[in-house]
C-alpha cells in the first residue's frame, strides 16, 4: 500500500524539513501551505530532483471548506490516506494579555486548534478500519510552550498548545480501537522564521544560554522523531509527546 502523507503548513520549517524527510522515506507528500506558493513548489522540487513524489495544495487551514476540499484532492490525486502531520499553526506579535483583542485570540485558535481538529477528523473519516479504512496515524506539532506557558510574550499561543495537546490525548483514545495512532511532538527553540513572526528574529540565539544544551534546535531534528512517530517502529505508541527542546 502507498504511504500518502498531508503535512499542513509544509513550506517551511519544521514542516519542509518533515516533507523532505517523509519522501525520502518514500511517502508521497502533499505539501499543503496558506499563501507562500513558491517556497512549497521549491519544497516539492527538491523532493522531485531528489528522487521523490510531492504535490503542493493550497487551503486555509481556519476556513472548514478549504479543509474538506484539500483532503478530497488527495483522494484523488496520491490515493489513500495513511498519515497527517497537523503542523500549521501561527504566532502573532509578542505582547502581555492586555495588549490582546478577540480578534486575535480568535485567528490563534482558530488555526492552531479548530484547523487541526478538523483535519483530524478529515483524515479520521479515511483511515478509521470500522469506517472501512486500513488505518493511519497522526501527528500534532504542538510546542513547549504549552508546557511553559510563555509569559509575557505569546500566552495565547501557548494555551493554544495546551489544547492541542489535550485534544492528542482525547483523539487518541476515541480511535485507539480503530487503527489509528495518535501523538504528538513538542518542539521548542528551533531555528525556523516563527519567531520572526512573533516580531523577534533571533529569539533562539537571545535565549540558548538558558536552554540546558546551550543551543537551539533545527528543523530537521523535530523532522526526525515525527517521522519516527508515523513508522511502524513506534506502533505501541499512541497518545504520547516526544518534547525537542534541549531540556527545557
Amino acid at each position: 500500500m502507498n504511504k500518502v502523507l498531508i503535512i499542513t503548513g509544509g513550506s517551511r520549517g519544521i514542516g519542509a524539513a518533515t516533507a523532505t524527510l517523509a519522501a525520502a522515506q518514500g511517502y508521497q507528500v502533499c505539501v499543503n501551505y496558506l499563501t507562500n506558493q513558491q517556497a512549497a513548489d521549491a519544497v516539492v522540487a527538491a523532493i522531485r530532483s531528489a528522487g521523490g513524489y510531492a504535490v503542493a495544495m493550497q487551503a486555509d487551514l481556519a476556513v472548514e471548506a478549504e479543509i474538506v476540499a484539500l483532503f478530497q484532492r488527495v483522494d484523488q490525486e496520491l490515493g489513500p490516506l495513511t498519515a497527517l502531520v497537523n503542523n500549521a499553526g501561527i504566532l502573532e506579535k509578542q505582547s502581555s494579555l492586555l495588549q490582546m483583542d478577540q480578534a486575535r485570540l480568535q485567528r490563534v485558535f482558530v488555526t492552531n486548534v479548530v484547523g487541526p481538529m478538523l483535519c483530524a477528523r478529515e483524515a479520521v473519516k479515511r483511515m478509521s478500519t470500522k469506517l472501512g479504512g486500513k488505518g493511519g496515524v497522526i501527528v500534532n506539532v504542538s510546542s513547549v510552550a504549552s508546557r511553559l506557558g510563555s509569559a509575557g510574550e505569546y500566552i495565547d499561543y501557548a494555551a493554544s498548545k495546551g489544547a492541542l495537546d489535550s485534544f492528542t490525548i482525547g483523539l487518541s483514545k476515541e480511535v485507539a480501537e480503530q487503527g489509528i495512532r495518535v501523538n504528538a511532538v513538542r518542539p521548542g527553540f528551533i531555528y525556523t522564521d516563527i519567531h520572526a513572526s512573533g516580531g523577534e528574529p533571533g529569539r533562539v540565539d537571545r535565549i540558548k544560554d538558558a536552554i540546558p544544551m546551550k543551543r537551539g534546535g533545527q528543523p530537521e531534528e523535530v523532522a526526525q522523531a515525527i517521522l519516527w512517530l508515523l513508522s511502524e517502529q513506534a506502533s505501541y505508541a499512541t497518545g504520547t509527546f516526544i518534547d525537542l527542546a534541549g531540556g527545557r
